[in-house]
């Protein structure tokens, strides 16, 4: 095998917008009519729910310190898309999730591994929801549809979250 057919371009993000784009084809293909009300990029390290500890006197609180700030800035970024407005009250919808981790110093510069270690995607699934709940939709019962997809980052890409939003009536 050649050098030149093993090299793998990273530097302007290439392979993260293929990811992104291939996620999006796949749920196109399965939800063609979709119409995204919201799309937006949330940057930073994305945090999983985990579950809470019990405290005395019917307190619970997070296990994850993490989790407090991204939610916060999950629904700040998402607020500030849509100016306050929620998208639907009482309507179906689809969510798109794309969690880009940050990338390890140990990790190849060359290729870049699955990201098969913690957090656990449907823990980070549930941060986001909760996130939005109150600030895009009114619960998140409404969400009937999901995709999620965790990865790595690209050398030079910012670690966080692509989300997107649309009804899943159109």
């Amino acid at each position: 095998m050649s050098d030149d057919s093993a090299k793998v371009i990273y530097n302007d993000n290439e392979y993260a917008r293929k990811i992104i784009e291939d996620a999006s084809q796949t749920f196109n293909r399965y939800w063609p009519r979709t119409v995204w009300e919201l799309e937006i990029f949330v940057p930073g390290k994305p945090a999983a729910q985990g579950s809470k500890r019990h405290v005395g006197n019917g307190r619970l609180i997070e296990q994850s310190k993490a989790v407090g700030p991204w939610r916060e800035r999950v629904a700040y970024t998402a607020s500030q898309q849509r100016g306050g407005e929620i998208i639907a009250r009482d309507v179906p919808l689809r969510v798109l999730l794309n969690f880009v981790m940050p990338r390890p110093a140990s990790c190849p510069k060359r290729t870049t591994p699955p990201a098969v270690k913690r957090p656990d995607t449907d823990k980070m699934i549930r941060a986001v929801f909760d996130a939005l709940s109150g600030v895009i939709w009114t619960d998140d019962s409404q969400v009937v549809q999901v995709s999620a997809s965790k990865r790595l980052a690209a050398l030079d890409e910012t670690p966080g979250c692509h989300i997107r939003v649309g009804r899943a009536d159109a």
